[in-house]
C-alpha cells in the first residue's frame, strides 16, 4: 500500500493525489500537519532514502531557517522528534511503499508506483508510437 505524506496547502501534494486517483492506485494519505508521523514511519522513510535526512528535510524552507539549528550534528532520535514537532521542515509530498520512495512530485518519477503490468502496457504503447527507423 502506498502512503502519501502531504499537506492541504501543497500544490505538488494535490498533483500527486490526483495522479494516484487518475491511475486507480490505492493509497492512504496522511496530512503531516494534522496527523502525527510516528518514529516507525520516519525510520521506514529514511531507510528508503539515498541521502538520509537531507532527502526529506527542506533546509531552505522558512520553517527550517526559523529553527536556526545544525541538523548535521544532531543524533537521529532528536532529528525524528524535530520533524514530529515541526512537520513544516519536511519536503512534500512524500510517497512511500514497502520498496520505493519519491520525494516531491515528478510525473515521470511517480510512474514507478504503477503496477508492473500497467507499466509494461504503457511501455508497449510508447514503443508502438516510435518511428520505424528509431
Amino acid at each position: 500500500m502506498i502512503t502519501l505524506y502531504s499537506s492541504a496547502s501543497c500544490t505538488s501534494c494535490r498533483k500527486a493525489r490526483s495522479w494516484l486517483e487518475e491511475h486507480d492506485i490505492p493509497f492512504t494519505e496522511k496530512n503531516v500537519f494534522t496527523e502525527k508521523i510516528t518514529d516507525e514511519e520516519l525510520r521506514a522513510i529514511l531507510q528508503l532514502t539515498e541521502n538520509g535526512t537531507n532527502e526529506i528535510i527542506s533546509q531552505r524552507s522558512q520553517a527550517f531557517r526559523e529553527l536556526n539549528i545544525n541538523i548535521e550534528e544532531m543524533p537521529l532520535g532528536r532529528v525524528l522528534k524535530l520533524i514530529q514537532q515541526h512537520p513544516g521542515i519536511m519536503r512534500r509530498p512524500i510517497l512511500v511503499d514497502n520498496k520505493r520512495l519519491l520525494v516531491g512530485y515528478n510525473e515521470e518519477d511517480i510512474r514507478c508506483f504503477l503496477p508492473r503490468d500497467i507499466r509494461k502496457l504503457e511501455l508497449s504503447k510508447l514503443h508502438d508510437q516510435l518511428p520505424v527507423n528509431f
